[in-house]
């Protein structure tokens, strides 16, 4: 990922426009059209050999006779003439070029490159960025650039859109130029043969000129570099997706049901969730959220009231709120009784009833009821023109109330003309304003979906017991005899061995080879038991007969394990046998049929799959997908995220099953595929869960040899904890661990910082801070391992729970060229080294990662740390006007 040299792209000051022209309808006419209409303040250049004006401005025959570097670059002359135009670019000290071109992938140059390749080989000497080549340009109109296709120019806003369909840019702005849209930049990524999504992402993060981005998404290629921009974005503003291709292509090969379940969609709809942004599907859905969470307040709870002055509208307004999984406010008796003596019998309850004859001052008093109300986080205002009352009188009656309210108010104006007025008076109050009811609560929706992504990011997961070395090194071990053995499709009880590694309760189970074996087998585990034909070449063994159970003799096994085999034979003569599985009977008359699992995506990598398991478990098609790594807080949010979750939690008289065996289950599958890159495809069908844990009754794997090229973490969209960062390390003669900050440090975190003293907390973040709030503990410990590193100093303390003694903490730019560090030491252990310990932590770390400088700042009170960085090498320096310190260590 890289931002270096996008602000000459985004914000260049002038503009040069290969192969301009003035044959209409050609590229270089709508280029120089728009670039001279647009209003741009900077210099424009046109290049073309054959003019030596156009629209008024002097032409220069090549970029070797422009009198100065342009900032910017706009390319549209064939594709066999951009490597050499973009080589001469660089040469001339421009930074940045779009290319609308098309066709260079597939056109190939005299050494046999493709032209794209050619371009980008010109372009990297000079580190010159491009945005394309097809791209149809981009917009920002701030400064007035129009240089792009679109046949109109864009609003001025906060909005940055990203594209990557070309085609889609000129409705857009069209529709979004009719609503009173605005941008702050439009931008059609092309091909992306430079810049891509995850680049834009990195710069619109940190563009005070935008305040919310929405990406429309057809393809990616880098998901982990998507992953980490996309993470960080959407913790500083709202960012909105709109991905094309739900429906998919033809269904991906899978040796499992786990492979076969989690379509592309799915994965995709897992890392936006995983990411905190929020997928919309349709273009008015995306510009409807844009104006719902701009005016969105906080929302702490999801319980929405409804109040109309008529009962169509409300009830309207209600269906689509319980029929969108939304919840509906159950309000409290002493509303109740207020809006007794407020309005007429049966219009008392959720949604409140107005009546047609409802003035301003009835809308005000119910209003204000709703607000009060302790059981309501919401209220969406409902309004149907009427001949007796002015709905822009109803507006500006409200609007102060919702303005000044705590909780998020919406409203709903349905109709024309007539109600024109009322939906400028409420959105210039911050009101969210719709059309519809429909729309309206899919706008409250999609607020409630937004903040439960947010606030998936800021959950404290407790710890779950971690692997031993040892028990990896014989999971690892079992991995590759099976593949040094040329058996890539595990059997149930080779699957169960490596399961057994990782710590999962398991049905004792055993493999046969013969029905003699299955005999002793079955002898020594104890009656009654099941036995199971294994073949690698059938997915559901109960298909071709091949399960039997409940067998209590030894008689009873042999003739089970010989009938079994017939049936095989019989069905599926083609079907290899490799013998029987022979398990213990579970006897667990209430738990439920669960599948765990893993898949490798093609682009997003390795992924989880929960859901209801079983025989049916495709028919039943309840699963949820997310990606690895998990904790506690993600597992049981995929839980939750299925029907079957209903069941776990307990009815009638059957008890809730054991959760927490089933979140340690799943965390124990995430680490298992993150640890072994040649799992590529995992089942756990069923695992069965009850009240009294949850244990793996069938199982089996797919291995593949991984890919050596990289590192065994590439294949991951998301970093996973960095284990081998770790170091244990003698301090004042007891040992103590450094190591990498886990989302599961929160609590040790927060006794940490209730141990520092309110000076210690100034000196490190320039201001007093009493106590830290959820964001802020997410923010120090549930940390993007691909952008920034936190080591903390810990051991367990006198109570037996881990404390935090110390923590050092960098985060580098996108290019990896500067990282700014912080340290601190709890205050009372300040002057016994481990501050240094710590700082020379981070500087290996960052030397190891090839960081080219540490710098940090400090008041000039804090003596302490202006004196270690100086011991260690830093250069110390004045900056600003309140005598803050500067450091910089250059790393060699």
């Amino acid at each position: 990922m890289s931002v270096r040299n996008l602000n000459k792209l985004f914000a260049p000051r002038s503009v040069a426009l290969v192969g301009a022209s003035n044959r209409p309808g050609s590229l270089g006419a709508t280029l120089l059209h728009n670039l001279v209409t647009g209003g741009f303040g900077g210099a424009i250049y046109p290049v073309n050999p054959k003019h030596t004006e156009l629209a008024g401005l002097p032409v220069v025959a090549s970029v070797a006779e422009l009198a100065a570097a342009p900032d910017l670059a706009v390319i549209c002359t064939p594709p066999e003439t951009v490597p050499a135009i973009i080589r001469q670019l660089g040469e001339k000290g421009t930074r940045a070029a779009i290319v609308l071109s098309a066709g260079l992938a597939d056109a190939r140059d005299e050494r046999g490159r493709s032209l794209k390749q050619a371009m980008l080989d010109a372009a990297h000497p000079y580190l010159l960025r491009i945005l394309g080549p097809n791209s149809a340009g981009l917009l920002a109109p701030a400064i007035k650039l129009n240089a792009s296709v679109a046949n109109s120019g864009a609003l001025p806003g906060r909005i940055a859109f990203v594209s990557q369909s070309g085609a889609l840019m000129t409705g857009v702005l069209d529709r979004a130029r009719s609503r009173g849209i605005g941008f702050s930049h439009f931008i059609a990524l092309g091909d992306s043969g430079d810049v891509d999504l995850g680049d834009v992402l990195d710069y619109l993060a940190s563009d005070g000129a935008t305040g919310s981005i929405l990406l429309y998404v057809e393809h990616l290629r880098y998901a982990r570099k998507f992953m980490s921009a996309a993470r960080a974005a959407a913790r500083s503003k709202p960012t909105l997706v709109l991905k094309a291709g739900r429906a998919g292509g033809a269904e991906r090969a899978a040796a499992s049901e786990s492979g076969a379940l989690a379509s592309m969609d799915d994965v995709f709809d897992a890392a936006i969730r995983r990411a905190g942004m929020l997928r919309v599907f349709t273009t008015e859905q995306l510009f409807a959220a844009v104006e719902t969470l701009a005016h969105a307040k906080p929302l702490h709870g999801e319980r929405l009231a409804i109040v109309a002055n008529g009962a169509g509208p409300g009830v309207l307004a209600f269906d689509a709120l319980v029929c969108g999984g939304g919840t509906a406010a159950a309000l409290a008796p002493q509303t109740l009784g207020s809006l007794a003596a407020l309005l007429p019998a049966g219009a008392r309850a959720n949604p409140v009833n107005l009546h047609g004859d409802a003035e301003p001052e009835r809308y005000r008093q119910a209003l204000e009821l709703l607000l009060r109300d302790p059981n309501t986080d919401a209220v969406l205002v409902v309004h149907a023109p009427t001949a007796n009352v002015d709905s822009a009188d109803i507006a500006r009656t409200i609007a102060p109330l919702a303005k000044g309210a705590s909780r998020n108010v919406l409203s709903c104006w349905l109709g024309g003309d007539s109600v024109a007025g009322a939906r400028e008076i409420a959105s210039n109050a911050g009101m969210p304003t719709f059309d519809t009811p429909e729309d309206a609560v899919a706008g409250f929706l999609q607020i409630v979906h937004y903040r439960q992504n947010q606030n998936l990011l800021m959950q404290v997961p407790p710890s779950v017991s971690s692997i031993a070395a040892s028990e990896r090194g014989t999971a690892r071990a079992l991995v590759r005899e099976a593949l040094a053995a040329g058996r890539y499709l595990l059997s149930d009880p080779e699957t169960k061995a490596i399961l057994r590694a990782y710590g999962m309760s398991l049905v004792e189970t055993r493999a046969a080879g013969t029905v003699d074996e299955a005999v002793a087998a079955a002898r020594g585990i104890g009656f009654p038991v099941a036995v199971k034909i294994l073949s690698p070449d059938v997915m559901h063994k109960s298909d071709v007969g091949g399960v039997a159970l409940d067998l209590d003799s030894e008689a009873a096994v042999r003739a089970a394990a010989q009938r079994v085999r017939k049936r095989l034979q019989e069905m599926r003569p083609d079907a290899r046998f490799e013998g029987f599985s022979v398990q213990a009977m579970a006897r667990r008359p209430e738990g439920h049929e669960l599948i765990l699992g893993a898949a490798t995506d093609p682009v997003f990598g390795p992924v989880i799959l929960f859901g209801q398991g079983g025989i049916a478990v495709q028919v039943a098609d309840d699963h949820a997908v997310a990606l690895p790594p998990l904790n506690a807080v993600l597992a049981r949010d995929m839980i939750d995220r299925t029907r079957v979750a209903r069941l776990l939690a307990g009815y009638r008289n059957r008890p809730p099953s054991d959760m927490d065996a089933i979140v340690a289950t799943l965390v124990q599958v995430s680490r298992l595929v993150c640890d072994i890159p040649e799992i590529v495809e995992l089942d756990i069908n069923p695992l069965l869960a009850d009240a009294n844990g949850a244990i793996v009754l069938d199982a089996r794997m797919r291995l593949a040899l991984a890919d050596r090229s990289g590192s065994t973490l590439d294949r991951l969209a998301i970093r996973p904890y960095p284990r081998e960062l770790e170091e244990r390390i003698d301090f004042g003669g007891a040992p103590l661990l450094l190591r990498p900050v886990r989302p599961e440090d929160g609590p040790a975190h927060l006794r940490f910082f209730d141990a520092l003293t309110p000076d210690d907390v100034r000196y490190r973040m320039f201001v007093r801070i009493r106590e830290l709030n959820p964001s802020q503990l997410a923010r120090f410990t549930q940390i993007d391992y691909d952008r920034e590193m936190a080591f903390i100093a810990t051991r367990s303390g006198p109570d037996g729970l881990p404390e935090t003694l110390g923590v050092g903490r960098v985060v580098a730019d996108p290019d990896n060229v500067s990282a700014e560090f912080a340290v601190t030491v709890r205050s009372d252990l300040k002057g016994h080294g481990l501050g240094k310990i710590l700082m020379q932590k981070l500087i290996d770390y960052c030397r190891l990662r090839g960081t080219r400088e540490i710098v940090g700042e400090a008041l000039p009170q804090n003596n302490r740390i202006i004196g270690l960085v100086k011991k260690l090498g830093f250069e110390v320096f004045p900056a600003g006007e309140e005598g803050v310190r500067k450091f910089r260590l250059v790393l060699r």
